[in-house]
């Protein structure tokens, strides 16, 4: 306080001994925006096998660490799997849960009858992986079923564990929980003689709950959760996680992101009881991939790019399987997912599945009017963003700051100077035209405190091209 322009915060005013002073101010050295690296956290169901206790967080770079950490064959390696498939330099955090104590597993069956009266190969898909024995001819069914049980037992990271007896094979999901319904298996056999008939999964209930993982990860400051259950109770626990870690006095802005290869209906039913700007479902239909392994390639990709504005359209999702032609999707039928929550994946050239458009689930207001704000989920990233880069300055340029008549042109300076730079990277525009609405002003209550109106407007991505051609002759 010994000059009325300049503080010290080390050398006092106090001093008589001669001499010259230096300290060293660092408060101003950043003027340029925070950076936007996406830290992904994966909630996935561990087995017995995985030495990584559950509702530990470890941060996870490989597919075979995954299996180590979480048991070969768990739903959370599949989940790590998919995303370093789709994005390998994604920055993966995994918090494994066990099953429900009172979950049940998921079963199925694949019959044969027999004997082969010529070779042939009997192929079994599982999910979107695949086993392959070779049929002899006079091989019965019942050797068939067990050289089939011997060939998946090979393959420990398939989701399902097999049993062989009198010409069936009984598959059993590895997990417990309605979440191995979704499995989908396939059988066929070119060896003659041999038939096939397969028995869905189906009878998996009670998933475990998602409350004490997300609680475990309040602090933990992940920009997009990924959950592995597309169901109403593990959306509506995300939901509350993000509105709370989002918040305004938490502020870490995270997102939340599911998959969903079911229905149109069931899935925009689904996305209207959720409807909230931070959570996106990744809708691809007749996909073999479970639900939780759409749902990390898909956050991985939105991981991928940095800049909350840029659209996602078009970008791939590598590693997804590629759904038949019966189905994709239609236009009109996208056009349906994109009004009602939906965010949906198509086929697109080169047989290579990608991202049509993000939108998050939220479609309307508090009172049920239509509501376009957080349509897209660039919104609440750019959101997000702003806030973070607004917050970063004020604290590294006022972080002992004295209240006086001075402090507000100070602090709204800084503000406008973000807002600036934030318009030169095309996330947010109108700077000038709105500069006249941005207000620092002090509190009419609290003496110690500052408020400010940051008006922001989002730079949107470009969806739609309209043109007329007009014919001269």
């Amino acid at each position: 306080m010994a000059s009325p322009n300049i503080s010290f915060d080390h050398i006092p005013a106090s001093i008589r001994k001669p001499g010259k002073y230096l300290e060293f101010n660092t408060r101003l050295a950043v003027r340029t925006l925070p950076g936007n690296l996406q830290r992904v956290l994966l909630i996935g169901q561990r087995l017995a096998s995985g030495r990584q206790p559950a509702l530990a967080p470890v941060a996870v770079f490989s597919d075979a660490e995954a299996g180590d950490l979480f048991g070969i064959g768990s739903d959370a390696q599949r989940m790590v799997r998919a995303a370093i498939t789709a994005y390998p330099y994604a920055q993966l955090t995994v918090v494994a849960v066990d099953d429900a104590a009172e979950g049940v597993r998921a079963t199925g069956s694949v019959a044969l009858t027999g004997p082969a009266t010529g070779p042939g190969v009997l192929t079994l898909s599982i999910g979107t992986g695949r086993v392959e024995v070779a049929v002899a001819n006079g091989d019965t069914a019942a050797a068939v079923v067990t050289a089939l049980a011997g060939a998946l037992a090979q393959q420990p990271t398939q989701p399902v564990t097999a049993a062989a007896a009198a010409g069936t094979l009984t598959l059993t999901a590895r997990h417990a929980g309605a979440a191995g319904n979704a499995i989908r298996v396939g059988a066929t056999s070119t060896a003659p003689g041999v038939t096939v008939a397969v028995t869905a999964l189906a009878n998996g209930a009670i998933d475990p709950d998602l409350t004490d993982a997300l609680a475990a990860l309040a602090n933990a400051g992940h920009h997009i959760v990924v959950t592995p259950f597309a169901t109403a109770a593990a959306l509506t626990a995300l939901r509350a996680h993000l509105e709370f870690v989002s918040g305004p006095m938490e502020q870490r802005g995270a997102i939340g992101v599911y998959g969903w290869p079911g229905t149109l209906a069931t899935g925009t039913t689904l996305a209207a009881q959720i409807n909230s700007g931070r959570i996106t479902g990744a809708w691809y239909p007749g996909s073999c991939a479970l639900p939780c392994e759409i749902a990390a390639g898909y956050a991985a990709v939105l991981a991928s790019e940095e800049d909350p504005a840029r659209p996602l359209n078009t970008l791939e999702i590598r590693g997804l399987d590629v759904v038949g032609v019966a189905d994709r999707t239609s236009r009109t039928q996208q056009e349906a997912a994109l009004y009602n929550g939906l965010a949906p994946l198509e086929v697109g050239p080169g047989e290579r599945v990608q991202i049509v458009r993000a939108i998050s689930t939220y479609t309307t207001d508090p009172q049920g009017i239509n509501d376009v704000a957080l349509l897209d989920i660039t919104t609440i990233r750019t959101l997000d963003y702003v806030r973070r880069a607004c917050r970063e300055r004020i604290a590294l340029r006022f972080p002992r700051e004295k209240l006086s008549d001075r402090t507000p042109p100070r602090v709204r300076s800084e503000l406008l100077d973000v807002l600036t730079k934030l318009e030169e990277l095309e996330i947010v525009e109108q700077v000038e035209a709105n500069k006249a609405a941005l207000i620092v002003e002090r509190d009419s209550q609290d003496v110690n405190r500052l408020n400010a109106k940051i008006p922001t407007d989002v730079v949107n991505g470009l969806h739609v091209f309209a043109g007329r051609i007009d014919l001269l002759l």
